[in-house]
């Protein structure tokens, strides 16, 4: 992880927290005193966002965390993660910034993880896709792989995804992928959005390296799949919910991206009991 940019997502975030100082801790807490506090489980998930939970603290100060799990652990409701201890001012302050990272991360990861489990036995990976948090992307999709799945392009540079609005602008498939061939002939993979049979066809006769099947239904990717016989890359996406998962992995194709790893996921229940002065 590049922590020079998580330490700027974290830094704004406690800014925004306590513009103008944590004023309920400052007025009932001395300021020399200090504490030692749990950090509990409360449902059953999978661990993600450790060290951006140390980040939060390594920047306030005068925090210590000894860990009992490890990054990517099962957790099961009421399990202990670590200790935190230190200056109870500090604890306290960063408590809901670290505890709201850690969580949104951690449900991501669990998520994903119910996701990757119905491939098991396939060639499909499960991606993520770039319906993620605003300036939050980075901690995402580093939970997606947490929880054992795959990142698609991080952003609009890393490689050409060419949708149906692109191929309507450009006026068919062939002239978008050739455009998108002499402006980067080596350097990018170009993907291209299907939403038919017949584009399947059309795409197949370009260099196109990804289909992208989308919003097709089980019968249509079956069909899809066949066409392309192995010479493009496949990747299904559109409404891919959990209850399909497993059903097209079957069928055979290399991807199944879901935004719903990252737009709409549960943050995983962990809060900090039994705080205790020393």
């Amino acid at each position: 992880m590049n922590f020079i940019q998580i330490d700027e997502i974290i830094k704004k975030a406690l800014t925004e927290d306590s513009f103008y100082g944590d004023i309920t801790t400052e007025s009932l807490i001395d300021e020399d005193s200090k504490c030692i506090v749990d950090l509990i489980a409360k449902e059953d998930g999978i661990l993600a966002g450790q060290e951006v939970f140390n980040r939060v603290y390594k920047l306030i100060g005068n925090i210590t965390i000894q860990w009992l799990k490890k990054e990517g652990d099962l957790l099961r409701n009421k399990d202990t993660l670590a200790y935190i201890k230190g200056n109870t001012r500090n604890v306290l302050t960063g408590e809901r910034i670290a505890l709201n990272l850690l969580q949104k991360m951690s449900g991501i990861a669990t998520k994903t993880r119910r996701f990757v489990s119905l491939t098991e036995g396939t060639k499909t990976k499960i991606v993520c896709t770039r319906k993620t948090t605003p300036t939050l992307r980075t901690l995402e999709k580093y939970a997606v792989k947490i929880g054992g799945g795959s990142n698609h392009r991080f952003s609009l540079s890393d490689s050409f995804m060419i949708k149906d609005n692109h191929i309507k602008a450009c006026g068919c498939i062939k002239e978008a992928v050739k455009k998108a061939k002499e402006s980067y002939p080596y350097l990018r993979f170009i993907e291209v959005e299907v939403e038919s049979l017949e584009q399947v066809q059309e795409a197949l006769n370009t260099q196109a390296d990804v289909l992208m099947l989308d919003n097709m239904c089980i019968s249509e990717i079956k069909e899809a799949v066949k066409l392309i016989n192995g010479t493009k890359i496949v990747e299904a996406s559109g409404n891919m919910t959990i209850d399909k998962i497993k059903e097209v992995a079957n069928i055979g194709v290399d991807f199944i991206s879901c935004g719903e790893l990252t737009h709409s996921v549960k943050a995983l229940d962990i809060s900090m009991k039994n705080l205790t002065l020393l």
